[in-house]
């Protein structure tokens, strides 16, 4: 199964419409995991992926309990700022799961208990955070960077 990346309640529609388009042009498997922070339905899933969404392999999830119960043994790979390894330094795998947190709150302290890692972007103080859609693209191109290296 290649790399996979998760939205755990996208709070964002214009960032989520960036990680889709992303994930389309990367052949890259897109997990949403519900509620949004935004109604989303299949209209607004369509205006959110234009003309991008019949190239996107993703999969919606009711809810945490069931993205964990659907992906069940893969690796679960947060990108957090509360990580300790830098993205750089990680090494990814073909199964992994990168998950990327709301953008107003990240993800609760289940969901970090889940994770099988945490890794984050180091930036320099005081500042705190990237936009989402940025550290997601960051972290997904190194991993699809070691992952090619891996054939």
């Amino acid at each position: 199964m290649p790399v996979r990346l998760a939205l755990y309640q996208p709070d964002m529609p214009p960032n989520t419409g960036t990680m889709m388009r992303m994930c389309a042009c990367l052949g890259v498997g897109l997990d949403i995991i519900e509620p949004c922070g935004f109604p989303f339905d299949d209209a607004k899933l369509r205006r959110a992926a234009m003309d991008y969404i019949d190239h996107l392999d993703y999969t919606r999830h009711r809810s945490w309990d069931d993205f964990a119960a659907q992906t069940g043994a893969r690796r679960l790979v947060l990108l957090t700022t509360k990580g300790a390894v830098p993205y750089t330094d990680f090494a990814f795998t073909p199964d992994d799961i990168l998950m990327v947190g709301r953008e107003s709150a990240g993800v609760p302290e289940d969901v970090h208990a889940r994770a099988d890692a945490r890794i984050l972007i180091p930036m320099r103080p005081p500042l705190r955070s990237l936009n989402v859609a940025i550290s997601a693209a960051m972290a997904l191109g190194e991993a699809l960077r070691q992952i090619s290296l891996q054939k």
